[in-house]
């Protein structure tokens, strides 16, 4: 079994790719998405796996260095890690390589390889660098009739086999039969746009060994760190003084806050990277006078935190008062039930007993102060943001 390595979209793939299955990446022009196929063959080397690289865009040294670019060091996996030369026959540099193709425009050379390369190589997980590259150097049909072969054996032999495609503007019949016919599995890697590509996002568009539930996940590209899930906006908000700075200081790798006498009177900004995902937290100010800035930025929020201080029940109508307010959005929320270190602190079944809430709404112990729960807690929130899946 493969995993692609890129958080959750393993988890909706029912966990990993089977043996002899296909995969493609569908990318939107224009959108960073070679790098998911970099990130499935380098998650099946560190899992003691084997893996091939066809590089048909680039030299083999400049994958290599990709790699390296991303933080992943492949030289500990020299005899796992195979590259199959199909670039430096075109600009006339000899390859040292053990697979090269030495007429890249010609799909019988290519073909010729590739298969050699199947039926020799221990079960691996094949990825092709551009599959874009070879149907414009080797013709749409063409290319089509050697994927099927190449599927059809790789099914035979076990392998797991990758490919990056790039959608130029091929004929409706070549992107017909990718999108819906020559894989197994089929994901989309798109763009939201505005004049420039401001977003970045991937979905599941087909997977034939699986019934999970398909939907799109936001992505950012990190050098180094490689995929990270992208969760644009989450909200802690609370009564004054139940600790929402301190959440936001303690769940981030940096945060910021504006400060007067000791207390928050601006938006406290954190970023926390933490399990493949990367998330912006916001932090509001708790006086009933800054809700006009808690409805503002709770409706741009994918998720809400409602900060309370355990030892104050005084301050649980307030709290309400601010779940109301957030509530109205239809956001996934969790409560944080805050400094249980301390003598008096109620406990969680508590809170929730005298917030009269329904059993599907989570109270989590946590003390921010010394990060006990903090981390447990952002997991809670992003499986409700990413609907437990």
């Amino acid at each position: 079994m493969v995993k692609t390595g890129v958080p959750r979209l393993d988890d909706l793939l029912g966990g990993d790719i089977p043996k002899g299955k296909s995969l493609v990446y569908y990318i939107q022009p224009g959108v960073e998405g070679e790098i998911f196929g970099l990130q499935t063959i380098y998650t099946t080397l560190i899992k003691s796996g084997n893996g091939v690289f066809i590089a048909s865009s680039t030299s083999p040294a400049v994958v290599r260095e990709q790699f390296r670019e991303f933080g992943w060091n492949v030289e500990p996996f020299k005899k796992k890690l195979t590259f199959v030369d199909a670039y430096n026959s075109l600009i006339g540099v000899p390859s040292e390589e053990k697979y090269a193709v030495l007429k890249p425009d010609n799909i019988e050379n290519f073909n010729e390889i590739i298969i050699k390369l199947l039926q020799e190589s221990p079960p691996s997980t094949i990825v092709f660098g551009s599959l874009s590259t070879i149907m414009d150097l080797c013709g749409e049909k063409e290319t089509i009739e050697a994927v099927r072969s190449w599927n059809k054996i790789a099914m035979l032999y076990d392998h797991v086999i990758v490919y990056n495609f790039t959608a130029w503007p091929y004929s409706e019949e070549t992107l017909d039969l990718i999108k819906n016919e020559l894989f197994n599995a089929v994901i989309s890697v798109g763009g939201i746009a505005e004049r420039v590509i401001f977003g970045q996002y991937f979905g599941i568009l087909k997977a034939d060994w699986t019934e999970k539930i398909r939907k799109s996940m936001l992505f950012r590209v990190f050098r180094p760190g490689g995929i990270k899930l992208f969760i644009p906006k989450i909200v802690v908000t609370g009564p004054f003084n139940a600790g929402k700075s301190t959440f936001v200081h303690s769940l981030s790798n940096r945060a910021i806050s504006v400060d007067r006498l000791g207390t928050t009177i601006a938006i406290d900004h954190g970023h926390v990277d933490y399990k493949g995902f990367s998330a912006d937290i916001f932090g509001t100010p708790g006086q009933e006078r800054f809700d006009p800035i808690i409805k503002l930025i709770s409706g741009e929020a994918m998720g809400i935190f409602l900060v309370v201080d355990s030892t104050n029940p005084e301050d649980f109508v307030r709290a309400k008062q601010m779940l109301k307010i957030t509530k109205s959005y239809g956001l996934p929320f969790i409560i944080l039930a805050n400094k249980q270190d301390l003598p008096g602190a109620l406990k969680p079944e508590e809170i929730k007993k005298l917030f009269n809430l329904p059993d599907d709404v989570q109270v989590l112990p946590v003390t921010a102060s010394n990060k006990t729960g903090v981390y447990e807690a952002f997991e809670v929130l992003i499986d409700k943001i990413t609907g437990g899946i």
